[in-house]
């Protein structure tokens, strides 16, 4: 894609579950012929003289002729490269081992800077009131004039350049810079405190270290310097820091702090033509990091042209982006989400980012962005729709969304009771994509078909030329069970590899030991009667009473029902040689945990799941732990409830939150 100058009747299932006989939502005809994904479709039949009339063929056909896909949609969105090569594919059968495009030469900045004119490229709002908008043309000029600064700094491909940053546009272009000379980017949060970017930069040695002078949060002015100045101290690689001030119109009254003010790093080199130097396809060009919740992270190396392809598969295709479409996603530098909503460049979108609490001064501040920018798509975590719902607002009744076509949720399942509010009080027509992949695959394995039914409590359907199933215990697929996420053969955006994995020992542990040659995700999820998928929870935090596995979603799902309860938390806590269930639940302002509260969880959880998924406990808290991009961490509080040490409690966003669990006399009967 270039760039150019009603209510539902309810049902019942054979588990109790509440279903809907028709779906939620269903795009009309003249939407369908209208979106990306159907002139894909015309585009795969002119090409391969392979018809295909609905998802599931083209499905199906993706995964069964992938290079055949890959060669399609790189030609269908104007993959700008040198060359191509010949070969899609090599060492098919190997994985890990394929190798995608081997001799494919492509600059990853130059396809997310196609275009050049005057149309605003970024929208920037922050919780302080600072308002920034680049066009195309400005953000090109800046990124010219970063990328030669970092080159006169002796910045060159494979070297590491660090963001210290809020979501700011300056962000975006420092990253565009390096990866314009074939350098590595990685970033970190302002609110990550000090030992947690050192547990991340301290282990790939950037050369460079991008930082900012202050960020807002829940109303407070937060001074960055004297963190930036510690991490600075301790890692010693770092040869420049350039800080970029938040808001130039306000400088931050602390001074200049340590290193270089972006002005003066940039101010000999003018703007010019950047000379796009091409790269091999597989060339590094991310960092993400793990969560950590379990030791130090993992650093996980993505390439250039794999996140390319894969993150235009899914704003073209998935989540049908347009050239002059407004796509917002509320991240921070620490999600792989503002990897993926920065790629939307490349598909000719204007990128809206935000920084600050989504609830500052209220619920209502993303809905009125969205309104007053004319947000096409609205991307958020499934908590923050929660917490809307919990709040009781209705952002319908103040908000017309007239642009509005798409809603992504991701960060953790979106329940069923979620799906209804959506569509009750924010907008009717709209396509919910819930979507779910991860920071190991930078992207997405599940995700939205824009021509396709949205189902209650369901992800619509696999990705794209994604050969996604479900496995048992045995290893064999199943359908209507849960069981383990798991990719059958390779894909472009699989990592090309740890840092400092020169064996690849911990790559393959980390995803092919379950069930060799094949990628284990680690979700406990479930394939519908629709073609659909639903995620349970991670399984590694899956409960495991009387040797029956259950995730913890499907727990979740029943008690986000209740009212009085804002926020829970299940674990399984090691009792009487067996395993039973703890919930813990944060309560809304002055609600206290009695016994009829506890009763009706129970209830509600029996009859929305099962009798097996009820806790044996429940515990009031007066917070949860969650991590610095808004998950809770089960895997912690289990930690601390037998016992045992967080082994990094950096990678928390709230880590005094563990304090509400330790001890607790209710878990010693």
């Amino acid at each position: 894609m270039r760039c150019l100058t009603g209510e539902l009747p309810p049902v019942e299932n054979v588990r109790g579950d509440t279903v809907l006989s028709e779906p939620l939502w269903q795009p009309s005809p003249d939407k369908i012929q209208a979106t990306n994904l159907t002139a894909f479709m015309d585009a795969v039949e002119q090409r391969w003289g392979v018809r295909h009339n609905d998802y599931a063929s083209l499905h199906a056909w993706s995964v069964a002729a992938p290079e055949n896909f890959w060669l399609s949609l790189w030609d269908f969105t104007g993959v700008i490269a040198e060359t191509r090569g010949t070969e899609v594919l090599h060492d098919p059968e190997k994985m890990p081992g394929a190798v995608w495009f081997p001799d494919a030469r492509l600059n990853f900045a130059e396809n997310l800077l196609r275009c050049r004119d005057e149309t605003p490229a970024l929208v920037f709002r922050g919780e302080s009131g600072v308002k920034r908008t680049l066009s195309h043309a400005a953000l090109y000029a800046l990124v010219s004039r970063l990328s030669q600064a970092l080159a006169t700094a002796g910045v060159g491909p494979g070297d590491r350049v660090a963001g210290y940053l809020p979501n700011m546009p300056e962000a975006v272009a420092a990253m565009l810079a390096a990866a314009s000379l074939g350098a590595i980017w990685s970033s970190c949060s302002p609110d990550f405190g000090i030992q947690g970017v050192i547990d991340r930069f301290g282990q790939i040695e950037p050369k460079i270290l991008f930082a900012t002078d202050r960020y807002f949060y829940n109303g407070k002015s937060i001074d960055c310097l004297p963190n930036v100045a510690a991490v600075a101290d301790r890692l010693p690689t770092v040869a420049q820091i350039v800080l970029l001030p938040y808001d130039e119109a306000d400088p931050f009254p602390g001074g200049v702090g340590p290193g270089q003010g972006l002005d003066d790093f940039i101010a000999s080199h003018p703007a010019d033509e950047i000379a796009f130097q091409p790269f091999p396809f597989n060339t590094p060009l991310y960092i993400l990091f793990s969560s950590g919740t379990t030791g130090v992270p993992k650093c996980i190396v993505h390439g250039a042209g794999g996140t390319l392809l894969q993150h235009l598969k899914e704003h073209v295709l998935h989540s049908d982006v347009k050239p002059g479409d407004r796509v917002f996603y509320f991240s921070t530098l620490g999600w792989m989400m503002w990897n993926w909503l920065v790629s939307g460049l490349a598909a000719g979108a204007t990128i809206l980012l935000y920084d600050g609490s989504p609830f500052y001064p209220d619920g209502d501040t993303l809905f009125k962005f969205a309104d007053e920018e004319a947000m096409t798509h609205f991307g958020i975590s499934a908590k923050f729709i929660d917490a809307v719902k919990k709040a009781q607002l209705r952002p319908r009744d103040h908000h017309r969304f007239a642009a509005l076509r798409a809603m992504l949720s991701t960060g953790s399942p979106l329940g069923a009771g979620s799906f209804d509010f959506v569509y009750a009080d924010i907008k009717s027509d709209l396509c919910l994509s819930s979507i779910s992949g991860g920071t190991d695959i930078v992207a997405c394995f599940v995700a939205g078909n824009p021509n396709g039914p949205v189902w209650r409590g369901e992800i619509q359907a696999p990705c794209l030329a994604m050969d996604v199933a479900v496995f048992g215990s045995d290893g064999n697929p199943v359908a209507g069970e849960k069981g383990e996420l798991v990719c059958r053969r390779p894909f472009p955006s699989m990592p090309l590899g740890f840092w400092a994995d020169d064996d690849r020992a911990k790559y393959r542990a980390a995803y092919f030991e379950r069930f060799p040659g094949i990628w284990c995700h680690g979700d406990w999820a479930e394939i519908t009667d629709h073609g659909g998928i639903i995620i349970h929870g991670r399984s590694d935090a899956t409960l495991n009473p009387g040797g029956v596995r259950i995730g913890t979603a499907e727990i979740y799902r029943q008690v986000e029902q209740i009212d009085e309860v804002e926020e829970a938390l299940a674990v399984g806590q090691d009792w009487d040689g067996d395993v039973r269930i703890v919930l813990f639940v944060r309560l809304r302002v002055g609600v206290a945990l009695d016994d009829a509260l506890i009763a009706g969880i129970k209830s509600s959880i029996r009859r929305g799941a099962s009798p097996r998924h009820v806790p044996a406990v429940v515990v009031q808290v007066a917070d949860i732990p969650r991590t610095k991009s808004g998950k809770i961490t089960e895997l912690a509080v289990r930690d601390i409830i037998h016992g045992r040490p967080v082994r990094n409690v950096e990678a928390l966003a709230n880590p005094e939150a563990l304090e509400h669990f330790r001890d607790r006399t209710e878990l010693r009967a």
